[in-house]
């Protein structure tokens, strides 16, 4: 039987600079509330310390006010950079927060993206991977109660240990973030860890899609592993609305910065540099974006799915190019009519419709409830 697929969010976040922080934060804090109650099972929050934009710097912190607005959802880092962090300090943070949220904590690793924030603390951009990797051996060892000696050239540890377990046995779930390198699908593979993979419906990274996922399954049989596709998480920007003239209308609230952003700050986007007429255009047919109806997000899911084949949760990368308004609206025609398609919900009762209809049955229906009420009259 084919994997149920979760609806989710990945909140970079992306805010441009001219708005007020202070309510950008409140606002993302809102839109999970929001998607809780649509059936959002999912919500991932970024880190980032320079460019400006994507304004959070713990998304431990965000996430801790985020579980006191909610009950159900589940909150991930999405990611923590870990070459910028202690170890110890990452695994006693993190056990922390799997307490205060009873267990609903997903952690998002990565190696950092933003190269400004690395050169800020004057990390060397070729050791962030090796650096990632590292560290989240040392965690998992403190995850599982270890007393760890660790002497490296970026940190050390002399016979540490966590004071307290993760309230998820044996820790909350794992995801390493993977783009459109292989080196996220090593480290998944290597430990049985989830996938999450950004900017999937972006060229290079849709491209890799399965081979990345393969390279991962072959890592993870080589160490012991079996990989889910219910763990895997693809990533990416939609905006639908009734219409897809209505759509595009929306999305120019707030499109071009978010263009600029990803043209000028961060690698790691929808750069339009190749683009000769309007780069909404160029993004759709690139097939980076999905701007249009519920139809058309039906068809970018077929297509990452005939790429990908089963996978566990898609997110909506929320990058705040239409009005709050407006993107409420388009997550709950996301989840009216886009979700029941990609997971049959309604082949059931389309089927039973469709014989209650029937006219062949119809007639016999009638006809019985005639007699019935014919004999029950005339027993008067």
């Amino acid at each position: 039987m084919a994997t149920r697929i979760r609806s989710g969010l990945f909140i970079p976040p992306i805010h441009p600079v001219e708005e007020d922080p202070t309510l950008c934060i409140q606002r993302d804090l809102e839109i999970i509330e929001y998607v809780e109650r649509l059936g959002f099972e999912e919500a991932w929050t970024g880190e980032h310390h320079s460019g400006g934009y994507e304004l959070i710097a713990s998304p431990e912190l965000f996430i801790a006010a985020a579980a006191e607005r909610t009950s159900r959802i589940r909150l991930g880092t999405g990611v923590i950079s870990l070459p910028y962090h202690h170890p110890l300090m990452v695994a006693n943070r993190l056990i922390q927060l799997d307490h205060q949220t009873r267990g609903r904590l997903m952690i998002g690793i990565g190696p950092g993206v933003l190269p400004e924030d690395a050169s800020q603390m004057g990390i060397d951009p070729m050791v962030q991977r090796p650096r990632m990797a590292e560290a989240i051996d040392v965690i998992v060892r403190l995850f599982k109660g270890e007393r760890v000696t660790h002497k490296s050239d970026w940190f050390e540890l002399v016979n540490a240990c966590c004071h307290n377990l993760p309230y998820s046995r044996p820790h909350p779930e794992i995801a390493v973030a993977s783009v459109a390198t292989p080196s996220g699908g090593k480290l998944a593979g290597k430990y049985g860890f989830s996938m999450l993979c950004l900017a999937a419906t972006q060229k290079g990274s849709f491209d890799a899609l399965d081979t990345n996922w393969a390279i991962a399954n072959e890592i993870a049989a080589e160490n012991g592993h079996t990989l889910h596709r219910n763990n895997l998480r693809l990533v990416a920007p939609v905006h639908i609305a009734e219409t897809r003239e209505q759509a595009r209308a929306n999305i120019k609230f707030g499109f071009d910065k978010w263009v600029t952003y990803f043209n000028t700050v961060s690698p790691v986007g929808y750069s339009t540099a190749g683009a000769t007429g309007d780069p909404i255009d160029y993004l759709i047919e690139q097939g980076g974006i999905t701007v249009g109806t519920p139809d058309d997000a039906i068809a970018m899911m077929g297509r990452i799915k005939e790429k990908q084949g089963d996978f566990g949760c898609f997110l909506h990368n929320a990058q705040n190019w239409a009005s709050f308004e407006a993107t409420k609206k388009s997550y709950e025609l996301w989840q009216r009519y886009v979700m029941p398609v990609v997971n049959r919900l309604n082949v059931q009762r389309s089927a039973a419709f469709d014989h209650a209809g029937d006219p062949a049955v119809t007639r016999e229906f009638f006809a019985g409830t005639k007699r019935a009420t014919e004999a029950a009259l005339a027993a008067r």
